[in-house]
């Protein structure tokens, strides 16, 4: 995927004149920026905006680094989850990028694609694989393809606002699931958040010296995996203690996070799912966007 294109290469995908791209941009309908040698330049965050809003096909993906054809597949959730499936389980990227654009193309939210979609697919094939229906290295790989669907269509998203709230997270020691902790990323980024993924097996002494440091409003702590009860909620307290000294929400979720190990903890906010975070998330950045402008 190319970040930046020039006005004949867009027009050329979306099957246009240059000449209409260049009136789309003097009114403001793209966005441009201009190289040191004053030449225009499109952002594909831009172009994927402007296509969603108005309906407008890609005629020819390709040039702008998508898989051919995109545009024209799948545009409901149900159906684009039977097909990112499949593409996973086949090990198929180009079709698995393919079915996630199709879904943004057509109006999704990146949230709800990744929680009725890629989360979806991605527990079906682990299913399939704890039963013995795939081998291991086809779930690794279908894991491997999500995270870079993942990362394109975080390139897709608008350029955050100026002064937009931080949010920072990840997973504690222990815990070396990527995908819901990139997910959460994801989908505050789309929400507008400032939000940053640290990463996996991250020491809690580490966490809190990142929260003393970078102050965020929001800390998601995505929990998939727990070797000892005791010792999880041990960190987790002391990562709560540090959240509330600098006045950070602090989110939880995830699959080992039963109803036992959540009775021994304290916290902002626990999501089942992806859209219980992004509303708790959007009602927090109006109450700190009301604070900042003060009463």
């Amino acid at each position: 995927m190319k970040d930046l294109l020039t006005p004949n290469q867009v027009a050329r995908a979306v099957g246009a004149s240059e000449a209409s791209l260049k009136r789309w941009c003097d009114k403001g309908l793209l966005p441009t920026i201009r190289t040191a040698g004053g030449h225009r330049r499109i952002p594909i965050h831009g172009v994927m905006q402007f296509l969603r809003e108005r309906g407008m096909p890609l005629v020819r993906p390709e040039v702008l680094g998508i898989p051919t054809a995109t545009g024209r597949g799948e545009t409901t959730l149900e159906r684009g989850f039977v097909g990112f499936r499949a593409a996973i389980e086949d090990g198929d990227e180009e079709r698995a990028r393919r079915v996630a654009i199709d879904l943004y193309l057509a109006g999704h939210s990146v949230c709800d694609i990744c929680d009725f979609v890629i989360a979806e697919a991605l527990h079906a094939v682990g299913s399939s694989w704890e039963h013995g229906r795939m081998e291991v290295y086809q779930e690794r790989r279908g894991c491997e393809i999500a995270l870079r669907v993942l990362f394109e269509l975080r390139g897709f998203l608008p350029a955050l606002e100026t002064g937009a709230p931080y949010a920072m997270g990840g997973t504690l020691e222990c815990d070396p699931y990527t995908l819901p902790t990139n997910m959460v990323e994801l989908c505050l980024r789309e929400a507008g958040w400032s939000a940053e993924n640290h990463g996996t097996g991250i020491p809690v002494d580490t966490f809190c010296t990142a929260i003393a440091r970078k102050r965020p409003k929001l800390f998601w702590l995505s929990v998939s995996a727990i070797e000892s009860t005791d010792s999880f909620l041990a960190d987790y307290q002391i990562l709560r203690d540090s959240a509330q000294a600098h006045g950070a929400a602090i989110v939880v979720g995830g699959v080992a996070l039963t109803e036992e190990v959540r009775r021994g903890m304290v916290y902002s906010a626990h999501c089942d799912n992806l859209r219980h975070l992004i509303g708790f998330a959007r009602a927090l950045k109006e109450a700190v966007t009301r604070g900042q402008e003060g009463p």
